[in-house]
């Protein structure tokens, strides 16, 4: 291990700690205005270009398999398309908070997928025990939600089907290497989906709603550069450098950002219901990444 390298993991974490917990506040400010699916296509279409040029001039190329570009575009379908598109579908109804919250939940998922196949690791009773208390934790936010009629069923239930999209791309992502860098990769990943979302969203006639405000372009600017093009780099390229394990814990340094710039910006507030079912959700997801630290005893024998 090199001198810089504990520093170049630091700083990743660092940027996908801090800069992802504020992206959905600025997804909920951005489609409060704009249509959800093009404001997602739109973010990606431009940010892609521009990381892929970044990547170019680094001395990155194009994959040159068939086999690499299967890859990518899987977990760009995964990852971004379904995790990130259904996230910011879901926030035209869901406040920011609760979204981050709900999403956390990508940590306790990753840990379950990455103990599936010859080369997973065999979930611990901890673990286990974990991924029912996040799950438990869930019920009782998104319960507690529809009871207050705060967002819609079918909103929810695109949150609940985000981290589990989410995560089975970034453990595919781990166990399939690729034949280019991480930021090509991230880039390619990028350029798919906004092409994929851009489509969708003229299709369902976004264009003709999409007006722009001065708040709603500033979010959109500002998850280009950050939430994008450094943030996303940031974590694809920490995917391939640490374990599953450690790469969960943004899942619960995030909902604490989201939910400190929600009250602080938004004046969104959480009844009781939702407050326990936060410290319910961080709980499991704390519970699951410590236990996914230890290695499982094997029994066997």
């Amino acid at each position: 291990m090199t001198a810089s390298r504990p520093l170049l993991v630091a700083s990743a974490f660092a940027v996908v700690y801090i800069v992802w917990g504020s992206t959905y506040l600025a997804i909920r400010i951005g489609v409060q205005d704009l249509p959800p699916v093009l404001f997602a296509g739109v973010r990606f279409l431009i940010a892609a270009p521009l990381l892929f040029g970044y990547a170019w001039l680094r001395g990155a190329r194009l994959p040159a398999s068939r086999r690499d570009w299967v890859i990518i575009a899987a977990t760009a379908i995964l990852m971004l398309v379904g995790g990130n598109g259904l996230v910011t579908w879901a926030e035209h109804w869901v406040e920011s908070n609760q979204a981050a919250l709900i999403i956390a939940t990508s940590a306790i998922w990753m840990a379950c997928f990455g103990a599936i196949g010859g080369r997973g690791d065999r979930l611990s009773w901890a673990a286990g025990a974990g991924l029912l208390l996040g799950l438990a934790g869930v019920a009782l936010l998104v319960g507690s939600g529809l009871h207050l009629r705060s967002a819609p069923w079918f909103a929810y239930a695109a949150l609940l089907a985000a981290p589990v999209l989410w995560a089975a791309g970034s453990v595919i992502s781990r166990r399939y290497p690729l034949g280019c860098t991480p930021l090509m990769a991230a880039a390619l990943q990028m350029l798919i989906t906004g092409a994929i979302m851009t489509t969708l969203g003229l299709a369902l006639g976004d264009a003709q709603r999409w007006t722009p405000t001065p708040e709603a372009l500033g979010a959109l600017i500002y998850l280009v550069v950050f939430g994008s093009c450094i943030a996303y780099g940031a974590y694809f390229w920490l995917v391939h450098e640490v374990t599953p394990a450690q790469l969960g814990t943004y899942a619960y340094v995030n909902p604490a950002i989201a939910v400190l710039l929600g009250w602080w910006l938004l004046d969104e507030a959480m009844q009781g219901p939702q407050i326990a079912g936060t410290l319910v959700i961080l709980a499991g997801v704390v519970l699951v990444t410590l236990a996914s630290r230890r290695p499982v005893r094997d029994r066997s024998g």
